[in-house]
Formats: C-alpha cells, sequence, structure tokens
C-alpha cells in the first residue's frame, strides 16, 4: 500500500518533520555533552571470571571511571561467552544486577544464558587471560584483554583477527560504554575487508557498504527514494569478506538487539551506538558466503517455504476502485498473452479502509465470490492487504473484539491513539498472547467471508500518520475525506516529559535525527507485561508476522503466504518482503539489485521491489528495462500508486513484448526457482545472490552491484541506464551460454568486462559452466506451466576434454506446510553428467520418486553445451531397459574468447524423449571426430 510517503515524501512529510527536528536538534546538543566522535569514559575492567563446564565463560567487569555523558554508567556487567556450535560463538554483555530488555526468547528462540548474580570466583592476579581455544576445537577462538576490559575472536585456521574492540590511543574510537541508554562498542577491521548488510538501507554505492555512509537502524515508514536513511526492516547484521593471498574468507556478526541504533563505518572500523538493551554477539565462521548463510539462518530460522504460484508472475495496483476493474486486469493480462499467477488488492477492497471488511458497493460479496470462483479454477489467486491500525469505531466488530480481550499497545492505561488510513485506530499488541489469539480469529473470520490466498501486512513499523499523544476531535470529521489522507487530523501534542520520548542520545532517525516517536508509535507506550515502546519498536512487524503466519497456518492447513513491509532479524522464516515505495526513475531501478541482494544475506530471500515504480509515472522505456530485470526477482510484483497513470505490462505494447519474453522466460524457469526456494529453506541459500557468492575468489566481483545469480549459476546483467542498447557486464572466469541463445558462447579466461547487445526487448541472461539447469515449456499460469515437459540444458567448459555438470530438482505437493523429503508428497533429483575423451554421460539420481510418478512428469529434452566433435547415436537406460536416441548436432558461436587451440564446439540436443522424471535414467554416447 502506500505510505504515509507516497507524496508527502515530496511536498510535505520533510515540511512537518521540520517542526520537530529544530527541537531534537536543540534538545541532541544540549543533552549530549560530549560530541558523537569524542572517546567517553575509561571503559570497564575484569575483576573476576570463571569457566563453565559447558565450555563457557562467565566474568564480571566494573566501570573504571563514571561519567554522565548520555546518562550514568551501569557500574557492573556480566559476559557470558560461549561456542554454541562449531562455526557459532556467542558474546553476551549485560547489567550484572539488573534484568535488561531483550529480543523476546519466544520470538525468536534461542538459548538463555545463565541467571544473573551467579557466585563468580574471583581472578586471581597473576592468571593468564583465558581462551575459549583452552575449551573448544571450534573454528572461532575467543581471547580477552583485562584491564580495560576487550574481546577479540579470531580464526583459528589461519589466525585472521575477525572482531577486536581494543582501543588504543591512536584509534578514533573508544573502550566500551555501557549505560542504561547508550551503549557503544568497536572492532578494527583490515582496510580491504569487504562489507555487506546492515539494513534495511537504500545504498547509492551498491551492495558493498561505504565507508562514512550512515548505516542507523530504527524501523520508519519512510519511502525507499530516501538514501541511507533507516526504513521499514531493522537487520543489525554484516558479512565481511576477506581476500588473503588469494583465499577468500567469509564470517557474519549478529548484534541481537532491536533498540534502535547507529552504525559508523570508517572502512577500518566499526563502531556501534545502541540506545538500550544488551549487547549479545553472534559470530559466524564461514568460511564461503554460503556458510555463512547458513549458519546464520540455522539459528535465527530457515527461510519460509513458499507455495509453487508465488514464483509467478503478481499484479497489483492502490486504486482498482472496484471489482469490474481487477476483472478487467485479469482479462487484458490474458489478452495480452502476458503470464499472470496473482491479482492483489490494495485497500480498494475494504469498507472505509478497515481490516478485514469489504465494501458492499465497489466489491459485493457475491459478485467478488464467483470471480475468485473463476480465477481459482485456473490456477491463479488472490491476495490482499491488512494494516495493523485497527479503527476506533464502535460499530466495528473487530474493534469491539480488540476492546473485549484487551488487545491494544497502552498509553497511560488507555489504549494508544493514531491515524491511519482509516483515522483515529489502535494498535495491536503482538507481544499478547490474548492479541495473538484475537488476530487468528479476526483473519479467520476474514477468510470465510473472503477465501483470500494469502495476506499483505503492511505499515507495520508501526507507521502514524500522527506523532505524541492525540485525542479524537471534537465538532470535525477526522480524516474529512477531502485532501491527502496521510495528513494528521487527530489533536496532538508532542510527548517529550519522559526519558523515552527523548532519550539523550539521537540516532540519526529518518537520516535527520528525527524524534524517535516521530510519525509512530509513541516510545513510552507499553506493551504486555510492561514492555516499554521504547524497547520493542523495531519488533512490531515481526511479532505481527510471526502471529498472522501462525493464523493462517493454523486456519487453511496449507503452506501460507505473507508479504510483509516491516522485517527483522528472522522475519524470513515467516514471510516474503518487497522492499516499498520506491520511484519509477533509473535511480531506483539500479538501487532494487542491491536492495534485493541484502536481503537474501539477511535470510529473507524472497524478496523483490514494486516493478516500473511505485509513484511516479515511469516512463515506457524505463518499464520495458524494469520488468526484464523484475522478471528474475525472486518475488516477482507490478505495483502502483493510487496517483500514478496506469502501468499494468500491457500498457504499451512494447513493455508487453519485453514481458513476453523475460516473464516467458521465468516461466520457464519454475521449476528452477522451486528448487531454489527449497535449497532456500534447507540452508538459507540466497535465491537471488551477489556474484562474489559463486566467485569469493575473483576480487574484482566483490563490489559488483549492476548484476545478480540466481542460485549458483545463472547470471542476470540487465541494462539499467535509460537510452542504453549495450551492457558492458563482468564475466566471472570461466564459459558462459546465453539463455536465450544457446548457441551463443563466452570464454572469458581471467575475467572480462564483455560488451553484449541489449535491444529494448532483450535481457542477458547467461549460464556457468559445469551446470545441469531444469525447465519447462511455460505457460501463462504456474499452474499449467509446471505440468508441461522437462528441459535439461547440461554446461561444460567451452572445448574441455574433460568435464563435470552437476544440478538438481525439488518437486512437491506446494499446498503442503512443509518442505521436506520422506512425507510421500516429494521428490528430489540429483541430475550429473560428465565428459572425457569424447565419451558423455548424462544421469539422474533419484530419492522418492514416487510422487513425480503420479504426476506424469517427463523430460522431453536434453541439451549438452560445449562440446568437441559430431554425434553419434546415443544409448539410454531406463530401469535396465536399453534403448537408442537421436542425437542432433547445433554449431555454437564465440561471442567473446576462443576456446582451447580455437576448437569448434557444438550444442547435443536430444528430444522426444519422454523419460519419467520419478526414475532413474543413464545415457552415454561418444563423440565422433573433431568437426
Amino acid at each position: 500500500m502506500a505510505s504515509l510517503n507516497v507524496l508527502a515524501t515530496l511536498f510535505l512529510s520533510y515540511l512537518l518533520l521540520t517542526l520537530f527536528l529544530s527541537e531534537a536538534k536543540h534538545a541532541s546538543s544540549s543533552s549530549s555533552s560530549s560530541p558523537k566522535s569524542t572517546k567517553i569514559g575509561q571503559g570497564y575492567r575484569l575483576i573476576s571470571i570463571q569457566d563453565d563446564p559447558n565450555g563457557a565463560i562467565t566474568g564480571l567487569l566494573q566501570v573504571k571511571e563514571r561519567n554522565n555523558i548520555y546518562g550514568p554508567d551501569i557500574p557492573l556487567l556480566r559476559f557470558y561467552v560461549k561456542h554454541e556450535t562449531e562455526n557459532r560463538l556467542r558474546v553476551h554483555i549485560t547489567d550484572a544486577k539488573n534484568k535488561r530488555w531483550e529480543v523476546p526468547y519466544n520470538l525468536l528462540p534461542r538459548e538463555q544464558p545463565p541467571p544473573l548474580k551467579q557466585n563468580i570466583k574471583r581472578l586471581k592476579k597473576k592468571k593468564q587471560p583465558l581462551s575459549v581455544s583452552e575449551y573448544s576445537s571450534s573454528e572461532l577462538v575467543f581471547s580477552y584483554t583485562s584491564d580495560p576490559f576487550s574481546f577479540a575472536v579470531k580464526r583459528k585456521s589461519n589466525g585472521d583477527t575477525l572482531f577486536d574492540s581494543n582501543s588504543n590511543n591512536s584509534d578514533s574510537f573508544g573502550p566500551l560504554v555501557f549505560k542504561d541508554q547508550y551503549i557503544e562498542i568497536s572492532t578494527k577491521l583490515p582496510k580491504d575487508a569487504s562489507l555487506y548488510g546492515f539494513g534495511e538501507n537504500t545504498q547509492p554505492h551498491g551492495i558493498k557498504l561505504y565507508p562514512n555512509d550512515p548505516y542507523t537502524l530504527y524501523t520508519t515508514d519512510v519511502s525507499a527514494i530516501n538514501l541511507n536513511t533507516d526504513l521499514y526492516g531493522s537487520h543489525p547484521v554484516y558479512m565481511d569478506l576477506r581476500n588473503e593471498g588469494g583465499k577468500p574468507y567469509t564470517h557474519g556478526v549478529l548484534l541481537l538487539n532491536s533498540n534502535g541504533m547507529d552504525v559508523s563505518y570508517k572502512g577500518t572500523s566499526l563502531t556501534y551506538k545502541i540506545i538500550g538493551g544488551v549487547l549479545d554477539f553472534y559470530f559466524f565462521a564461514g568460511p564461503t558466503p554460503l556458510n555463512v548463510v547458513d549458519q546464520y539462518t540455522s539459528f535465527i530460522g530457515r527461510p519460509a517455504p513458499m507455495p509453487y504460484w508465488a514464483f509467478g508472475f503478481h499484479q497489483c495496483r492502490w486504486g482498482y476502485h472496484n471489482l469490474s476493474v481487477v476483472e478487467d486486469v485479469v482479462e487484458n493480462y490474458k489478452k495480452a498473452k502476458i503470464p499472470l499467477d496473482v491479482i492483489w488488492n490494495d485497500d480498494d477492497h475494504m469498507d472505509g479502509h478497515k481490516d478485514f471488511t469489504l465494501n458492499p458497493v465497489s466489491y459485493p460479496r457475491p459478485k467478488l465470490l464467483n470471480f475468485l470462483d473463476r480465477i481459482h479454477s485456473i490456477g491463479m489467486k488472490y491476495i490482499v492487504i491488512i494494516d495493523p491500525g485497527i479503527a476506533v469505531n464502535s460499530s466495528y466488530g473487530v474493534y469491539q473484539r480488540g476492546m473485549a480481550n484487551d488487545v491494544f499497545v497502552k498509553y497511560e492505561g488507555e489504549p494508544f491513539l493514531a491515524q491511519v488510513w482509516p483515522g483515529a485506530v489502535y494498535f495491536p499488541d503482538f507481544l499478547n498472547p490474548k492479541t495473538v489469539s484475537w488476530w487468528g480469529d479476526e483473519i479467520r473470520r476474514f477468510h470465510e467471508l473472503v477465501p483470500v490466498d494469502g495476506l499483505w501486512i503492511d505499515m507495520n513499523e508501526a507507521s502514524n500518520f500522527c506523532s505524541g499523544k492525540c485525542t479524537i476531535p471534537k465538532g470535525k470529521v477526522c480524516p474529512s475525506g477531502t485532501g491527502p489522507g496521510w495528513i494528521c487530523c487527530l489533536d496532538c501534542k508532542n510527548i517529550t516529559k519522559t526519558r523515552w520520548d527523548d532519550p539523550p542520545y539521537k540516532i540519526n532517525a529518518s537520516g535527520l535525527q528525527a524524534p524517535i516517536g516521530f510519525k509512530t508509535i509513541a516510545t513510552s507506550a507499553v506493551h504486555y507485561n510492561g514492555v516499554l515502546e521504547y524497547d520493542a519498536h523495531s519488533i512490531y512487524g515481526f511479532a505481527q508476522t510471526i502471529a498472522t503466519h501462525m493464523a493462517l497456518q493454523g486456519l487453511q492447513g496449507k503452506r501460507p503466504f505473507i508479504l510483509t513491509r516491516s522485517t527483522y532479524v528472522g522475519s524470513g522464516k515467516y514471510a516474503a518482503h518487497w522492499t516499498g515505495d520506491n520511484q519509477g526513475t533509473w535511480e531506483n531501478l539500479r538501487y532494487s539489485i542491491s536492495t534485493m541482494l541484502n536481503f537474501g544475506i539477511f535470510g529473507v530471500p524472497m524478496v523483490g521491489s514494486d516493478i516500473c515504480g511505485f509513484y511516479p509515472a515511469p516512463t515506457e522505456e524505463l518499464c520495458n528495462r524494469w520488468i526484464e530485470v523484475g522478471a528474475f526477482y525472486p518475488f516477482s510484483r507490478d505495483h502502483a500508486n493510487y496517483y500514478s497513470p496506469r502501468q499494468e505490462l500491457y500498457q504499451w505494447e512494447s513493455v508487453a513484448e519485453s514481458a513476453r519474453n523475460s516473464l516467458g522466460m521465468r516461466y520457464k524457469l519454475l521449476p528452477y526457482l522451486y528448487t531454489l526456494n527449497y535449497e532456500a529453506h534447507i540452508s538459507g541459500a540466497p535465491i537471488a545472490r551477489p556474484i562474489f557468492f559463486s566467485f569469493p575468489n575473483y576480487v574484482q566481483c566483490y563490489g559488483l552491484s549492476t548484476q545478480f545469480l540466481l542460485g549458483s549459476g545463472l547470471m542476470i546483467s540487465p541494462v539499467l541506464e535509460q537510452g542504453k542498447t549495450k551492457v558492458e557486464a563482468l564475466f566471472p572466469p570461466g564459459t558462459w551460454y546465453s539463455l536465450f541463445d544457446l548457441t551463443q558462447v563466452i570464454v572469458s579466461k581471467d575475467g572480462n568486462y564483455v560488451t553484449l547487445n541489449a535491444p529494448l526487448h532483450e535481457i542477458n541472461v547467461h549460464l556457468y559452466q559445469n551446470t545441469i539447469l531444469p525447465m519447462q515449456q511455460g505457460g501463462m499460469v504456474s499452474k499449467d506451466a509446471r505440468m508441461t515437459p522437462f528441459r535439461l540444458i547440461v554446461t561444460f567448459p567451452a572445448g574441455a576434454n574433460e568435464g563435470e555438470a552437476k544440478g538438481n530438482l525439488f518437486l512437491d505437493d506446494d499446498e503442503l506446510p512443509e518442505m521436506k523429503l520422506g512425507n510421500g508428497y516429494s521428490t528430489y533429483i540429483d541430475f550429473h553428467a560428465s565428459a572425457k575423451e569424447g565419451s558423455v554421460k548424462v544421469w539422474s539420481q533419484v530419492q522418492e520418486g514416487e510422487f513425480a510418478l503420479g504426476k506424469g512428469w517427463v523430460i522431453d529434452t536434453i541439451n549438452v553445451l560445449g562440446l568437441i566433435g559430431n554425434g553419434a547415436t546415443a544409448t539410454m537406460e531406463i530401469d535396465g531397459t536399453v534403448s537408442n536416441v537421436k542425437i542432433d548436432i547445433t554449431e555454437q558461436s564465440y561471442l567473446y574468447g576462443k576456446g582451447d587451440g580455437e576448437k569448434k564446439i557444438v550444442m547435443v540436443g536430444m528430444k522426444g524423449l519422454n523419460i519419467p522424471v520419478g526414475k532413474n535414467f543413464s545415457m552415454t554416447w561418444k563423440m565422433g571426430s573433431s568437426v
């Protein structure tokens, strides 16, 4: 849906924000007796330590010298260190005497540190500092310095220091600071380390963190067009890639803290400045990027399995004023022969913008149900939006039941009043178990009203059109029904009377040091069990996502599909994400790639941006180029603003042609995308990946943000600039084959930039050597596409005398909540191929083949690329039955680079094979003399 910054970002929001900023900045300068760059205090000293039987270390830290910069120091800290797995190390530091806020253990399940106030042995003066290496065979080694206290984490295999909080006089950062509302800790970094992460943030410099760019983490409804600004999600995690002597090593660092924070990256150091909570670090050893994401998602939760149809194309618009418009959209996609799987409604279907309602005039229920019957019969799906704000309306059943169950966030003992699209609203408190039950019941009631296929939860940062303490005005209608819907019309007064609303340290909220309660729930508001919004703010959307997932799973017994705007560490376990309100500009098209790649690192692989931009109107050329990129987003959806002209892909014939080309290929790739979905679910592997994930040795691609991979070897190289019909694409070392024309070959011996032709309707997609890619024949709806015959594309290095290729395929009943083997409703196939001295073999190894056999899936075509010589008849064996297969030979041409010795290479093709997908097969042949 539209953010409150849809157009306000352009002409209103910052004007309103400015009214608060003068006061905020004055407060910042007056309450902070030290500038941000000054070292604060002398840190802590270690006064006692013990090693625990479980291999952990527990110690006490005492502040060395107290000061009142950003408030008084906490005098005594407890630190706890444990190797939780061979590849994961935890360092937890908190107040030794008083329990502090942490991300709730029921929301993000994990091991709890021991209770506070344990009897800890005194440290003997001559005792050498302990090292966890004495207690564990882990790859990560923990060490510390006693006075001032600092700690370091090293990699055992090469001695590399991954994290080092020690502060010397020459360092720009100081030692550990731990106050109630200000915590600071830093680490040294080698200057050649490449860092990725810290979001959600639109990064103008690409996927690599850029020194001196601001990285603020605090969930905020600020349009994604704002650069270097804290956006909808909070992900305090980074990946560090280093290349030492030609050998790459990667590790990950998570600071599990939901409070607002600034992260200052200087290139050779990284400093966290946090306004509450605890220090709870998790270090992940890697050493490859995929290893890091595997270890990270093993801890935070594996990405949710998505239903097959979710990988089809989605169409949405804020402004489908009635059902007939939606019906026309579906029909026009069909007429234009553009694939479409899911049609969405923003809040247009609602009665007065109220959740879980239908507008009886524009979306009459009998007609809507009839429409849903028609689209469901052909396999299409329907999704609608839900915002967290519940309208304050005594005749509204959802509100009545919410009040009766006491489910709302409180302020001074009463539900906190805010304004969103319906007008005055209360926000459900998703930390309250009663709220979770009530929310599930409302979703059940709505599903009985409208059998939707998924839910879209928006505005859940939480977004509020007002700030402060508000009351419903007397004597006027609010909202009036005229003018922009996001103008605050409640009677409100600013709240600055508590330290929660006006903390001593000002994070760079909204990129402008905005008050942290600006346009959201007041930070002194209270959740269940007395939890402050100050602490829980950035997990609001996360808690709502979990409650929504629980409701859908319990309701339908099917695999839920949820799209959420606000995310936190672990959100990918429950939902997909889109990158919010972007603009229809070339710059925003470029930014979409970096944001998508970051979310793969964050463990949210099902991600995409609004294709063609949310607002304002894109140009025809831009929309052509955007669908060519967006067709390869993991989550592919066109979405536009209420105030923008219509931009469905059929609105321009040229865009329709580009859509048929690019989405046509996407629908052929659906089995590959779905298999990547399975890999993500079992190992965290991102669906869309930076190039360095597959080529960590190739340092030239470490900052590459204009190309990306789907899986390990399918590379997308789009046009991202106006007026361009060529692309300068970087090809890592090896052989690459054009997916749209398998005869076109690029051999990049040491890694090269290659100029590719890219006419308006074409997108360059290349498949890497040593790959077996499963495809189907496509279709207008994924339900039909997935029943077409399979095709395997096998790639060897061009002209190599020998080679190996691998691929895999996962198939299941995608309605089942769980995605796994062994339930009788799934099949997994490993494909293999080898070539040596003219002998070629292609074969499969099937697990749980009965499901695929029951569906009747067959492999019709196999193409093998990059071979030398000409072919003869191939021998194929299935279940001991041998048959001969005719081979077609097509010569391939080098677009760039020649093969070894300028050898001619050919593609071997076999059609009409009719191989059952669920049975092992083996095919062999001998290539003839060199062509």
